[in-house]
């Protein structure tokens, strides 16, 4: 989470991108990543009104699909999926599939990473403003199959952000 963060910083600070888009439910602890990760980034200097968070994704398949829906409903022209490699290259398929060809994908480049860890700090952030009241955990929801499901893309809400 902390490496894709600072990706995020990286790509704002050097005017890749205007505005972010964190997004994660409260999956398995009851504080929802993307409040989590907003939180993290204005900590290390992102300013407040160029974050947006989406809190209805359970897997990496509804983080792009419902971020890129909230971001269209919010009138972005141009979005891309920023984070591991390891993730960008396991939805690129699914991104250009089931969600839009017009999806940048942006992987962490870890030699850039490495350059800023002498700066990369942990900053104290209120984490109690991520939590969840609700929460239960998607173990105690859903049965292995059903998160395998949610993994694949097939939980989708189609009509989340419109």
């Amino acid at each position: 989470m902390k490496a894709r963060i600072y990706w995020s910083k990286y790509l704002f600070d050097k005017g890749i991108t205007k505005n972010i888009m964190y997004s994660g439910s409260s999956v398995y602890t009851p504080y929802y990543e993307a409040e989590v990760m907003s939180l993290f980034a204005q900590a290390i200097g992102i300013p407040k009104e160029n974050i947006f968070t989406e809190k209805k994704a359970e897997h990496s398949t509804e983080n792009i699909y419902y971020g890129y829906q909230k971001a269209c409903s919010l009138g972005f022209q141009r979005v891309a999926l920023a984070s591991d490699p390891f993730q960008t290259k396991l939805l690129r398929r699914f991104t250009k599939k089931k969600v839009s060809k017009d999806v940048g994908l942006i992987p962490i480049v870890y030699d850039t990473l490495r350059s800023m860890e002498p700066f990369m700090i942990d900053p104290k952030i209120e984490y109690q403003q991520a939590h969840n009241p609700d929460f239960v955990s998607i173990e105690d929801r859903e049965s292995f199959w059903q998160r395998l499901r949610g993994t694949r893309g097939l939980n989708l809400d189609e009509n989340a952000y419109q």
